[in-house]
């Protein structure tokens, strides 16, 4: 089958021809009908993500597609299924999966960093009866791709994590796919967005999305200061989308109390935190992780009933050959892209 390929980490991606994946018992193979590319193939590329042990290497892991294996003892996921596939894939028995936390749980399996990903024609997805989602026929594929890990990301941090609530005030820090996610879905669920990115073109994607302000990190105001300043207080709950060093301690500053900071982004170091205000204003650091198979429901119901549209956050589709292009990118343009031809 057709799929990109590196050697090396931070090497060569080249699109040639691999071996085909085999169906076991519990699984499904998926034909790749659209995949994103997310910031986190980036790092994964560059040799971030330890959960990639084995080169050659096939990245992508936001994917939907039509079901075209199915393995003994799959029953709930026929041939010619249209399907969402979460990013984090996991093992549907364990403690955590059984209480509806399969995001966490210890025995999870992501494509396209514990094997091979979806920048390919076929992928296989175990224990399928658990972690495949069913694509309404209302929804593309280019959509559903994004639904994988990026909007699902954000759905987690606002709604399941944050517990955003109408008229409360929702910062986001970070408009690439995650963040800009995060702003429509807060919109949707009735919260005033303060969002901040260094990239005015990411800023005025945002307010286009709804956001009340769009603020450069980088301005002469401190950045704290100025939320606080702006929501009358600080804000409710804030979410780092960003992960890099110093957007967690400004975060939680700019919170007033019994605030919620999210931590969504992946951060690659050290990062300084303030402890000092989890004490004097009761504030609350939550860490947020994709989002499990089983809650993906509600998100798609919103969806659906026309609560929210992802697909105006996809501004590129692309061939295999030049989404390769893109996820090398250092600095990509605002809006997300979608491989569509594989």
């Amino acid at each position: 089958m057709r799929a990109a390929t590196y050697a090396e980490f931070g090497g060569p991606i080249e699109v040639g021809d691999v071996r085909e994946p085999t169906v076991t018992d519990g699984s499904v193979i998926v034909r790749v009908e659209a995949t994103g590319i997310c910031r986190s193939d980036w790092h994964g590329w560059q040799g971030h993500d330890p959960d990639i042990t084995a080169l050659p290497h096939v990245p992508g892991h936001e994917f939907a597609g039509e079901v075209v294996a199915v393995g003994n003892g799959v029953s709930r996921i026929p041939l010619g299924m249209s399907v969402i596939v979460p990013f984090i894939c996991s093992c549907g028995t364990c403690t955590n999966c059984l209480s509806g936390h399969a995001n966490v749980c210890t025995e999870q399996y992501q494509p396209g960093f514990h094997g091979w990903g979806s920048f390919a024609e076929k992928v296989l997805i175990p224990n399928a009866d658990f972690n495949v989602v069913e694509m309404p026929p209302s929804i593309d594929y280019p959509t559903a791709a994004i639904l994988g890990c990026r909007v699902a990301t954000a759905y987690r941090a606002v709604v399941h994590q944050g517990r955003v609530e109408p008229d409360e005030w929702l910062v986001v820090h970070g408009a690439g796919g995650v963040g800009l996610s995060a702003v429509m879905i807060g919109v949707a669920h009735g919260s005033r967005v303060v969002v901040s990115d260094p990239d005015p073109g990411a800023r005025d994607f945002a307010s286009s999305l709804g956001a009340s302000h769009a603020l450069d990190p980088h301005g002469a105001t401190d950045l704290a200061e100025r939320i606080v300043e702006l929501t009358g207080g600080g804000a409710h709950v804030s979410i780092d989308a960003v992960g890099a060093p110093g957007v967690t301690a400004t975060s939680l500053r700019s919170l007033r109390p019994r605030g919620r900071h999210v931590q969504v982004g992946l951060v690659t170091g050290n990062t300084e935190i303030p402890l000092s205000l989890f004490h004097s204003r009761e504030i609350s650091l939550l860490g947020s992780h994709g989002m499990p198979a089983t809650d993906y429901r509600a998100m798609v119901h919103q969806i659906v009933a026309g609560a929210f549209d992802p697909s105006v956050l996809i501004t590129q589709h692309l061939s295999l050959a030049d989404g390769v292009s893109r996820l090398i990118e250092r600095n990509p343009p605002p809006g997300m892209a979608v491989i569509t031809e594989i």
